[in-house]
This record gives C-alpha cells, structure tokens and sequence, in this order.
C-alpha cells in the first residue's frame, strides 16, 4: 500500500480523510498547513500527497509546485470548495491526478483515487525496473544434497528482516539465491532490485544507486529515481559489493545505519525501506586485513553469512539445471527446446566447471547455436575452452607447454579470457571470477591494458 502525506488546515476533514486511508491499509501522515506539510515533504518521501488547495501561509497550489519540482513520482490530489472548481483546473494542469469537492461525500472515492495514484507510482517503478532487463531465476536448486543446508538457511533468514551476505565463486547463483530470499519474504509483493556494482562505471554508481537530482551533474537533464527508491517495499541486492569504492563505501554505512539517503545533488531525506542482500565473489576477510574493505561495513552486511557451493560440490543439480538453461536458451534463439544424449549428458556430469553456471550456460548455449538440428552431442559441447569429449581427437592432442609462475599463468588466462569474450572486459571479468575494477588493475600491471 502506499505512504500518503494529508494537508488540511481543517481538523475535521484532515481526520476524516487520514482515518479513510488509513482502514483501506495505507501508511498516513498528517499535517496542519502548508508549512508543516513542506517540511515533511523535505524529510521523506511519499506516493501521494493529498492536500487542500486554500490553506494559510503556504496554499495547496505551492505544494503541487514544490513536489513536481522537487519529487515529480509523487501523485497528488487536491481538495477544494464546492463551486471553485478554477483552482482545481489549473492544479490538474499543472499534474495534478485529479481532484475531490468538499464537503466530501464519505470514504469510498478518496480510496479508490488513492488506490489509482499507487497504481500509477507502482507501475512507473516496475517500468524503471523493467528496461533493466529483470528476469526470473530458475529453481534455486534441484536437490543436490550440498544445496539442502544452503536452501535451509536461506528460508529461514528469509522470514525475517535481516541483512543476508551471499559469498562464493563467480557464476554460483548468488542472484538466484538473493531472489530466492525475496520470494520466500513477506516482502515478496514489492520489487527485487539488483545494482551490479562492478559493472557500473566508478563515476555513476552513487548515482545509479541513490538517484539525483536535476542539474546535479553533466548530464543530469532530469530528476531520476535510484536504485534503492525503485526497491522502496522490497529487496535490494548489492552484488560485486567488494568493488565498491572507500567513499561509497562509507556512504552506504551511513545509510544501512540510518535507514535513510539523499539523491545526488538533494537536500531532501528519503527513507530507505528495504530488505537488504549483498554478494561476492571476493575474499572479504583478507580485504579487511589489507584495508580494501572497511569493517563496519562488513559487520554490517554479514549479519547472516551463507556462502553458495560450487557446481563441482552440486553434481546432482547438473542436468537438471542444464535442461532448464536450455528451455531459456531455446526461447532466446527461437528454437525448439534441444534435448541432450548420453555422451552429452556425461560430459556435463564429469566437468568441473569453474565458471559455474554460467560458464555451463555459455557452453549451452555455443552447442545449440552449433547443432543441425534438436540434439545436443558430446562433441558439441566440446569446442569450448575446457570440455572434451571422450575420446575425441582434442583430447588425445598434448598439451600446450604451460607457463611456469603464477604471474604467467594468470596473464595468460587473462589474455584468452578476453580473446574468448572478444576484449569484452566485462564478460572476461565474468569468466574469470574478479571484478572489473580488479581486471583493469591486473591489466595495468601486465601491461595488457
């Protein structure tokens, strides 16, 4: 339901209104006149502000001016006296939803607009959220008995409002299992909103995730809402959070500890109403040591460490998962579903698949671009950069001679990532389980760059 502010100078109908919303299941907040109502206005942030349009001091009209300038995703009704209606016109033609005649006639109407004013902030968010690509995650797990503990534990913390840490390799499902918490919360009728922030750039991810203001920068040619306000009722998943820089990182303490930000270039305090999920692939322990990682937030975050198993600990869920990868895989292509063979399926199972899920996705999806027609083989899945098929001629082929230090085998590594990937950094970085910030640092120092 939604957070609404009621202006009215007349106590009578400031109630009466506050008390119809309010049994509908809605979150009120009242005040006395226009100045008490911009105050308000400045400290949090609301769905709809319903207010009346002849007010002392401060009018109803400089409210509707104030939000659409300052927080244009906030609705507004306004109120006014029977048979001046002028007012009213030119408050809807300012953006105003709609507005209602005293004296008002019972509950029923203010409801039902304050139920269409919620629909309206509700569906502008899940359009924000909705050109980032969301999609649904498949099953969290298909039984492997590693995932029984995993899945446990996750159900449990699920049912409270405690900050999750998701820690394992690159490709374990960390969104997935973030996801899942989602689903299985009383927060599951809100938004799950994902920030990646290794793959924003180091400039944008303040704005990307708290929002800013008109003006605030080059660029910013309009007001837009962050990350953590698209999340407002839900959960907020922080992934690659190890990549965060010292001052976001001190940034976000302050909000974890407060409950509350402001957008880029504002003054206005919002309220950060979410349930928070973080994820990394990263060794946090040894980044406290070295001081890349500050340990209030770290405590922070880890209030309910779980760490997600590799596919090698999970054999089980392989086929499983790689049959459901490929239904996902077939929609894309706009094809039908390929099924997997014998030696297909035993070259899946035998694999130890570093990149994890979606290293095995990427395999996949090669193999079904590849095959003639609906069947997948072994020797499909082969042509990737670590499977082979059973007997096939790679197989019998010597290997390469390798590089001696760890220095040359991780230059290497780095370089047929990238070739792979076609330079794609993002994706290399990926493939390899680090971050984009780390890949560029390796890439200075082995002058790859």
């Amino acid at each position: 339901m939604a957070t609404i502010l009621v202006a009215d100078d007349e106590e009578g109908v400031r109630t009466f209104v506050a008390e119809a919303l309010e049994s509908a299941g809605h979150r009120v907040v009242q005040a006395a006149d226009g100045e008490e109502a911009a105050r308000l206005l400045d400290e949090r942030s609301f769905h709809l502000l319903v207010t009346d349009l002849k007010m002392p001091g401060r009018d109803g009209m400089e409210l509707l001016r104030k939000v659409k300038a300052e927080a244009p995703e906030t609705e507004v009704l306004v109120l006014t006296a029977y048979g001046s209606v002028d007012g009213a016109v030119e408050a809807m033609k300012l953006g105003a939803l709609d507005y209602l005649q005293k004296p008002l006639s019972g509950p029923d109407e203010i409801r039902l607009l304050a139920a269409r004013a919620a629909e309206r902030f509700d569906l502008r968010a899940l359009k924000e959220r909705s050109s980032e690509g969301e999609l649904e995650a498949p099953p969290l797990s298909y039984g492997a008995p590693a995932m029984e503990p995993v899945v446990a534990a996750l159900r449990k913390v699920a049912a409270t409002g405690a900050t999750v840490l998701l820690t394992g390799a690159s490709g374990t499902g960390k969104e997935m299992a973030a996801r899942a918490v989602h689903r299985w919360s009383n927060r599951s009728g809100g938004p799950f909103v994902a920030v990646n922030c290794a793959a924003v750039s180091e400039t944008l991810v303040e704005s990307e995730l708290f929002g800013h203001e008109k003006g605030a920068f080059t660029g910013a040619t309009a007001t837009r809402r962050g990350r953590l306000e698209l999340a407002a009722g839900g959960s907020l998943l922080l992934d690659e959070i190890a990549e965060l820089r010292p001052e976001l990182q001190a940034k976000l303490l302050r909000v974890l500890q407060d409950r509350r930000f402001e957008r880029v270039g504002g003054t206005r305090t919002l309220e950060a109403d979410v349930r928070w999920i973080a994820a990394t692939n990263r060794d946090l322990a040894e980044m406290l040591r070295s001081g890349a990682f500050r340990e209030d937030l770290y405590h922070r975050l880890a209030v309910f460490p779980v760490r997600m198993p590799p596919l090698s600990e999970r054999r089980e869920d392989i086929l499983p998962l790689a049959r459901n990868l490929l239904q996902r895989i077939a929609r894309d292509l706009g094809r039908p579903v390929p099924m997997l063979d014998a030696g297909a399926e035993a070259v899946l199972v035998r694999s130890d698949w570093p990149g994890n899920i979606r290293e095995l996705a990427n395999a996949l999806e090669r193999a079904a671009i590849l095959a003639e027609g609906d069947l997948l083989t072994a020797e499909l899945l082969a042509v990737g950069p670590r499977l082979q098929a059973p007997g096939s001629a790679a197989a019998e082929t010597p290997p390469e001679e390798g590089p001696r230090t760890l220095e040359e085998i991780e230059r290497r590594s780095i370089e047929r990532a990238l070739a792979r990937h076609g330079g794609h950094r993002q994706r290399a970085a990926e493939e390899l389980g680090i971050g984009v910030r780390t890949l560029y640092d390796k890439l200075k120092r082995y002058g790859l760059s």
